[in-house]
């Protein structure tokens, strides 16, 4: 496979599927009714998962759903295919993939131990949001998948056709998000045609995904504490209520904060060490558009300053974007943006982490290309949220303050 370098790290180029001519897509019928315990499988459906998991067998890589977002999956032990993930997202060759298993019982094929802190974390997450870095066993696992390093990060997803698709392949699968690195992640089944068709096997449509967060990513230090090296569904805070855990983070998932909001596109990252986790390293999640952020302790001085901005931009013959949070929005004048988009309310995070990337592909849609946000309280569901945000602006924020 040829690969092409940006910066000092090596991208995998993308490619058009090889043996077939479009993306197979299968349609699941949708829950009779919304949150159902069982999920109930028609006869065609059943086929579909079987058909979904032959070709992830056979080393094709299938988009399926899961509870945080679309995950593009493959044999996590078989090289080529995994490689076909590269190629597909265009992904940098360093950034390590998370493993997706269906049974606790895997995990001893996948890795040489599990500590009673590992252990503590998957009773109280597992299935969920969770995953845990842990130490691969040697020669089972693609050495694309764990890039190299002696750790991989496992998880157990939270979705019935996800944790389906699973057993019926009998396969660990590498899954990473369904989308073009560094564009934002998918919720739904089309942002993943809009961004892969053609160039992966098939798609698995189920539905809008749940929590619209990845997973949270951490890894248990030796001396017992628990390190998040990518905040997302299950929170700092949900973590330490797991009895005698001791949370830290990753000084770098929130990625690099700048005071001018004038990043250069495309600025090369200093680091060029190999990511323990998916999105700690490079630029993520990003609309088409440039995408600043504005924050602060006063709402009103948030407003001003975001509305100044945009205005400049309109001058500037720019298609504006404004992303904020419903209380602010009497705060700004109706015309404030070309688009403008909601995330809901900041006393219910969970409304805007499901539908952040949503609101991140609609500018696209509009053809917006300069992009203000709002940011928020980095406690709880902020914390992934201002990650995503953060990576999607390439650090770019302006204080108030």
């Amino acid at each position: 496979m040829n690969l092409i370098k940006a910066d000092t790290t090596e991208f995998a180029v993308q490619w058009k599927t090889q043996g077939n001519q479009e993306t197979i897509y299968w349609q699941l019928t949708p829950p009779k009714a919304a949150g159902e315990t069982v999920r109930q499988y028609s006869a065609q459906d059943e086929r579909f998962i079987a058909e979904a998991a032959a070709l992830l067998l056979s080393g094709g890589t299938v988009a399926f759903p899961t509870e945080t977002v679309y995950g593009l999956g493959a044999d996590a032990c078989n090289t080529a295919a995994v490689e076909a993930v590269f190629a597909a997202k265009g992904r940098p060759a360093d950034n390590p993939l998370i493993v997706h298993i269906a049974e606790r019982s895997q995990l001893e094929e996948l890795v040489t131990g599990v500590n009673k802190t590992a252990e503590a974390l998957m009773d109280a997450f597992w299935p969920g949001p969770l995953a845990l870095v842990l130490p691969v066993r040697a020669d089972v696992l693609s050495k694309r998948v764990t890039a190299g390093l002696d750790t991989v990060a496992v998880r157990m997803p939270d979705h019935p056709t996800a944790l389906a698709l699973l057993r019926a392949a009998r396969i660990p699968v590498a899954g990473p998000s369904a989308n073009r690195s560094g564009r934002p992640s998918p919720t739904l089944a089309s942002h993943v045609m809009d961004d892969l068709a053609g160039y992966i096997s098939g798609v698995v449509d189920d539905g809008a995904t749940g929590v619209g967060l990845e997973s949270t990513v951490v890894q248990v230090q030796p001396d017992g504490t628990v390190t998040i090296l990518r905040p997302g569904g299950i929170t700092g805070e949900q973590l330490e209520a797991v009895a005698g855990i001791t949370v830290s983070t990753q000084a770098n998932t929130a990625g690099p904060l700048h005071k001018e909001a004038a990043v250069a596109p495309g600025a090369a990252n200093d680091d060029h060490s190999a990511p323990r986790a998916p999105g700690m390293k490079y630029a993520h999640y990003a609309p088409r558009g440039w995408l600043g952020l504005v924050g602060g302790a006063s709402p009103q001085r948030v407003a001003d300053a975001a509305a100044g901005l945009l205005r400049n931009a309109d001058n500037r013959g720019e298609v504006t974007g404004l992303l904020l949070f419903e209380e602010h929005r009497s705060l700004y004048a109706k015309d404030a943006a070309s688009c403008v988009v909601s995330l809901g309310s900041l006393s219910s995070l969970e409304e805007g982490a499901r539908f952040l990337y949503a609101a991140l592909r609609r500018f696209d849609e509009v053809g917006a290309t300069y992009i203000i946000a709002e940011t928020c309280p980095d406690t709880g569901l902020g914390a992934a949220i201002m990650n995503r945000l953060l990576k999607a602006a390439r650090g770019s924020l302006i204080d108030t303050n």
